[in-house]
Formats: structure tokens, C-alpha cells, sequence
């Protein structure tokens, strides 16, 4: 029987099979879960927001978006987010994926970490980053039902110390290329121009999250 959360399930599908195996056996069970539970708050989301989206679409780019992570699937000299997005592009493609589709798989991965522009985009990709963000952030945690938390965190459940776990993940898995964390740069210009600016912190963010643990 396969898990629901509200009426949301990964899709019955050859494809989607095929992400669940590819993925379970590339990342750590960390990376696994975090990324199956960004496909049901991602699904959610869509849900709360009236959204109509690709499902399988939608497991893609949330089963792929922490690829880049992984040994197998980092490059040299590329961001984390690139090397997840080619890496789903290339895995839907030999599934014969048409260059649309893969398109918005691409460029959800690609953006995931990059707020502020995946929500104006298609709906495959402003719902990949809603589910990082809230599984990461807890961005809009209080808008799920909190049967629907409990439900899909005993089916993929986090680490007692998540937040920590997935700030050692993230830096296991970009720590071989600084160059490619070049970070925004209107950040950039405010600290060279005001005194007084106070750059946000990522982790700082994770660590306050409504998540606990």
C-alpha cells in the first residue's frame, strides 16, 4: 500500500519507481527522506494553493534536487544545484522525457536555493522550492495540517538532529568547491555600502526553524 498524506501519494508509475530506486541508492537515508518529504509538502503546497502541476514532474525535480550532493553526481567545478538539475535531465531524457518537461525539471532543481524567483515560474517549480524550504526552513510550517506533518514524517522521518545533519551535508557536499558558493551579490553591495547591514545567515535560519530537533 503506498503512503498518502491528505489524498497525496508519489505517483503509481514506472518513471516515478525507477526516481524512488535511482535516488534511494545514490543518496544517504538523510538525503532520501528529506527528499521524499519535500515531494509531499511540495505536493501539499500545490494543494493549499490550487495549482495544477505535473505530479511526476513534481517527484522528479524533488527526488533529483539534492543529487548534486552525492559523490556519484558532483562535478569539479559546478554548483550543487547544476549538477542535480543535468543530473535529472539526463535521467529523464533516456526515459524519452520531452525537452519541455525536462526543462521545468532543470530549472527547479537549479533554483531551488535561489529564493524569491522559482514562485513566479511554473508551478513544477515554485513547488520544489516551497517543499525545501518548508523542510529545511520551516517556511509556512503552521499552513500544514498537523496530522498531515506527523503523518509524512513517521513515513520518512528526519534525524534527531536534523537541522544539524543537513548543514554537515550541505558543506560535505560543496566543501571540495568554494568557488561555485558565490553567493548573491546584492548582498554584496550592501556590505560594501552600508555600515550598518547585517547579512542573513542560512543556518542561523535552519536552526530557528519551527522544526524541532
Amino acid at each position: 500500500m503506498r503512503f498518502t498524506a491528505g489524498d497525496i501519494a508519489v505517483p503509481d508509475s514506472k518513471l516515478a519507481r525507477e526516481i524512488t530506486e535511482l535516488v534511494r541508492d545514490a543518496e544517504s537515508p538523510l538525503l532520501f527522506h528529506h527528499s521524499s518529504r519535500v515531494y509531499y509538502w511540495a505536493a501539499l503546497a500545490g494543494q493549499h494553493r490550487g495549482l495544477k502541476y505535473d505530479p511526476e514532474l513534481l517527484y522528479a525535480g524533488a527526488m533529483f534536487h539534492d543529487m548534486g550532493l552525492t559523490h556519484a553526481h558532483s562535478s569539479p567545478d559546478k554548483r550543487f544545484e547544476v549538477d542535480g538539475a543535468d543530473s535529472a535531465a539526463d535521467f529523464l531524457r533516456s526515459r524519452g522525457i520531452g525537452e519541455r518537461e525536462v526543462e521545468k525539471v532543470w530549472t527547479a532543481i537549479a533554483l531551488h536555493t535561489t529564493p524569491g524567483i522559482p514562485e513566479t515560474m511554473a508551478p513544477e517549480i515554485a513547488l520544489v522550492t516551497a517543499g525545501v524550504e518548508m523542510d529545511v526552513l520551516g517556511i509556512r510550517y503552521e499552513t500544514f495540517a498537523e496530522v498531515d506533518r506527523e503523518a509524512v514524517v513517521h513515513a520518512h522521518p528526519r534525524t534527531e538532529h536534523f537541522k544539524e545533519d543537513i548543514i554537515q551535508a550541505f558543506y560535505d557536499g560543496i566543501k571540495h568547491k568554494p568557488d561555485t558558493t558565490f553567493g548573491n551579490v546584492k548582498a554584496d553591495v550592501l556590505a560594501d555600502k552600508d555600515p550598518h547591514f547585517r547579512r542573513g545567515n542560512f543556518c542561523s535560519v535552519i536552526r530557528a526553524s519551527a522544526w524541532k530537533g
